[in-house]
């Protein structure tokens, strides 16, 4: 099965409820149709219902199916009002930017949805920049608890690979951090690795890139990479994870055998951790054109809650393909919300917890 096959049936299990902000871009309007169509999620709307209607029944769309959001007509926009000037407080917004904002903006006013659990995540930038849908989901809703840093990564799925699992890789940053320093390439490194296990349902294998494999090399960019798997190691000391590889010494065991023998990560990565984005959006943009990869796209990780940016040149396939996995992302941050629940169910007394 391929992977985003897999994807779309794990989405169908326990459906998220996934905004859709640029309605008045076509491709979106067809991608709602084929994700209400195959049962992947459950599809907010946002915008003029009749337009919206009437637009979809000229191209022989079906999308009644989804939720419809009118902002200006929305009964809790009061309350978003006031939530979005308490988030924004420190900037000065007041009452009447925050309502201008929210009727103008449906960036925000997905994410405010999200933000106040109407919604599991959302997905857009199908008619908007990248930063657009960043500044927007960072405004809002943050960083998850824990999280040092925001990311972005590209899933990448290899026809008749043997390398990775079984050809599916994580490439990180490819999409967002300019040029991380240590500190921020081993937050990536342990996003990347969640990333993986979510999606991919595997364990992650995680390889730091650079133009040196143990030395071979000596310059400030290695010694980037360098510091950075010391970094990530000790943070994370149960985590797979070495550096500083070549591509070639982390993915195939020929080449690791030769350049890193002592090293068990050698040969057998599956997430690539590159040293900047040049090396990462390149990196995965020469493997989705001369190795015909499937390339999912950017993904965002480190957020309070899941928002994916889409490319401006993107086809309704990958939109659907992009709303399917926000919907397993936002599964994944139920269950972990479930389990911090039940780790705090418990009962104190005299200043101690016991278990219930």
């Amino acid at each position: 099965m391929r992977f985003i096959d897999d994807i779309k049936e794990r989405a169908r299990r326990d459906k998220m409820n996934i905004v859709l902000p640029e309605t008045n871009d076509p491709r979106t309007i067809i991608a709602a149709h084929k994700i209400i169509k195959e049962d992947i999620a459950t599809v907010t709307l946002i915008g003029d219902k009749n337009r919206i209607l009437e637009n979809a029944k000229s191209n022989r769309l079906e999308v009644e199916k989804a939720n419809f959001i009118e902002p200006d007509e929305f009964e809790m926009l009061d309350e978003y009002v006031e939530k979005f000037v308490e988030i924004r407080k420190k900037h000065g917004v007041t009452p009447e930017q925050a309502r201008h904002i929210l009727l103008s903006n449906y960036l925000y006013f997905g994410c405010m949805m999200v933000k106040m659990g109407a919604a599991d995540g959302m997905v857009a930038g199908a008619c908007h920049s990248s930063a657009d849908v960043l500044r927007s989901a960072l405004q809002v809703l943050k960083t998850r608890p824990g999280t040092k840093l925001v990311s972005a990564f590209f899933l990448m799925e290899i026809p008749d690979c043997q390398y990775g699992s079984n050809g599916t890789f994580v490439f990180a940053d490819a999409g967002l951090n300019q040029n991380p320093n240590p500190e921020e390439l081993a937050a990536i490194a342990a996003s990347s690795a969640q990333s993986f296990a979510t999606l991919v349902k595997k364990e992650p294998i995680v390889a730091m890139i650079s133009h040196s494999t143990k030395g071979s090399a000596s310059h400030p960019d290695v010694d980037k990479v360098v510091e950075a798997t010391r970094i990530a190691k000790e943070e994370n000391p149960d985590l797979l994870v070495d550096g500083e590889f070549q591509v070639d010494a982390a993915i195939v065991p020929e080449v690791a055998r030769l350049k890193a023998p002592e090293s068990k990560i050698a040969g057998r990565a599956n997430v690539l951790v590159f040293p900047d984005l040049d090396c990462g959006n390149n990196g995965y943009k020469l493997v989705q054109r001369l190795a015909k990869a499937d390339a999912y796209g950017p993904i965002t990780q480190g957020l309070a809650a899941p928002v994916n940016d889409l490319s401006r040149g993107c086809i309704a396939d990958d939109i659907v393909g992009v709303v399917a996995i926000t919907a397993v992302q936002a599964q994944q941050l139920k269950k972990d919300k479930a389990k911090r629940e039940a780790l705090n169910s418990n009962v104190t007394y005299n200043n101690s917890k016991y278990e219930i």
